[in-house]
């Protein structure tokens, strides 16, 4: 393995026919590709599933076979996946500007979101921004501002390296075939006792170009950029106010490398409560931060927070 420059290219791995449709939606800078899952009929129930900060719509698979008549909707978000080659400006607003013309395009009047970890961050600010039109909010170890990590809050004119410090280099390893690619993630903790055909699909499907050049999709820049973003701030907080609309929170209990110590604590949700007085809550056992939304057991938790919103 080496590092690389990375640039936008096409699909290197071909398209699973079982899995979503694919449907690319005009945005500013050109187009955002999404997956659909579920019926073509514009009647059915809708799902706007959104990934986390460097992954992409095919982290939902799981979600979206266990709601047959629902309609997901999973974009890979600008600087992502077969979105990659979007341009900047990134940022929560951007995107939730960007998903709101998906919405716009497929003609979707009324929608329940879901995000998983940044994609929450994302589906919160999108709530804000479309009103009524949301019915229900989901976010899914992630959401809530994140505490400030021990240099301080990132500035805005910090380098990608300084925001991500080593996670930057993996965006810009290449790799010699899925294979490898394979192989470097079923060395990551996350995935020990979790390793399926439905995450195998998922690394495959991150990476673009060809071998033996294979690259991870996401912009190191838009990754950056968006994790500048997780801390809260004014903007955010407002947003997290002027929630009418049911949410559920639901929290893994271990960490993004399967570690005791998760992304947020026990009492994250009630501190959250300050700004979202009716937020509901829910520890999903036995998951970690990836498997919340890439095993089953996480995946059904996710399904039975969406059912349960407007019950």
């Amino acid at each position: 393995m080496s590092t690389a420059t990375r640039h936008p290219s096409g699909p290197a791995a071909p398209i699973d026919p079982a899995g979503p449709r694919t449907v690319r939606v005009p945005v500013d800078g050109g187009e955002l590709t999404c997956g659909v899952w579920g019926p073509e009929d514009p009647e059915a129930p809708v799902v706007l599933a959104v990934h986390g900060i460097t992954a992409h719509h095919r982290c939902w698979p799981l979600v979206a076979e266990a709601m047959p008549g629902v309609r997901v909707v999973a974009p890979d978000l600008r600087g992502r996946g077969r979105s990659a080659g979007l341009p900047a400006p990134y940022g929560l607003e951007r995107h939730a500007r960007d998903l709101e013309q998906v919405l716009d395009h497929l003609g979707v009047r009324e929608v329940t979101l879901v995000g998983h970890s940044m994609g929450a961050f994302v589906v919160l600010t999108l709530a804000a921004l479309v009103g009524e039109r949301a019915t229900g909010l989901v976010l899914v170890d992630g959401g809530l501002p994140l505490a400030a990590p021990a240099g301080g809050v990132p500035s805005p004119t910090a380098t990608p390296d300084d925001v991500l410090g080593p996670a930057a280099q993996r965006l810009r390893m290449t790799f010699e075939s899925h294979e490898a690619y394979r192989d470097f993630w079923r060395e990551h903790p996350a995935f020990a006792d979790d390793w399926s055909p439905v995450v195998e699909g998922y690394v495959d499907y991150d990476l673009e170009g060809e071998a033996p050049h294979l690259r991870p999709s996401a912009a190191v820049a838009a990754v950056a950029a968006d994790a500048a973003q997780l801390f809260g701030g004014p903007t955010y907080e407002q947003a997290m106010r002027s929630l009418t609309l049911p949410t559920v929170f639901l929290r893994a209990p271990r960490g993004l490398m399967d570690e005791p110590q998760a992304l947020y604590a026990p009492d994250a949700a009630k501190r959250a409560r300050a700004l979202v007085p009716h937020l509901r809550d829910v520890e999903v056992d036995d998951v970690n931060h990836y498997t919340i939304v890439l095993a089953p057991r996480g995946a059904e938790a996710v399904v039975a927070a969406v059912r349960d919103l407007h019950t």
